[in-house]
């Protein structure tokens, strides 16, 4: 798994960016420990890849 941006975790989750955003929102605190401050915008390979599995996308 290498870094993503946030937009296209949301296109491959076919959502709008600020849906993704809400749903990240309610992981923060595990996001962090991955990694991944709030506002940035490309997220490490830990990050994209406990997303992916949380939220079943396919990169």
């Amino acid at each position: 798994m290498k870094s993503a941006y946030k937009y296209e975790l949301a296109n491959a989750a076919g959502v709008n960016y600020r849906t993704f955003q809400r749903w990240l929102g309610e992981n923060r605190d595990k996001l962090q420990r991955l990694g991944a401050r709030p506002r940035q915008q490309l997220l490490p390979p830990k990050a994209v890849r406990w997303i992916c599995g949380e939220y079943g996308i396919d990169l």
